[in-house]
């Protein structure tokens, strides 16, 4: 079994968050009602449209959540990495 490396997994699963919440924020900035639509189904009928407020969209509501993301997308991957070598063994051993 080959190693992997703490480092890159952590940075593929935060590279992997910032495109998808990419996407996902520019999907809500042009289409708001259908965004909120789509949360409500994929969370089985929990309304988020309680959280819709009066500001527009702006850079900050972007970047904020993006930074969070990136961050603890690479800390999970980080441990995820750590802790599957720790438990079916660095270099090779079973």
């Amino acid at each position: 079994m080959t190693t992997m490396h703490p480092w890159k997994t952590g940075a593929t699963l935060a590279l992997t968050l910032a495109i998808s919440y990419t996407v996902c924020a520019i999907l809500y900035a042009l289409w708001t009602e259908r965004g909120i639509d789509f949360l409500n189904a994929l969370f089985h009928g929990l309304d988020f449209h309680k959280l819709e407020t009066t500001e527009p969209f702006t850079f900050l509501m972007f970047i904020y959540p993006l930074v969070v993301f990136v961050i603890w997308g690479f800390l999970v991957g980080a441990l995820f990495t750590w802790l599957h070598n720790l438990f079916h063994g660095a270099g090779g051993r079973s």
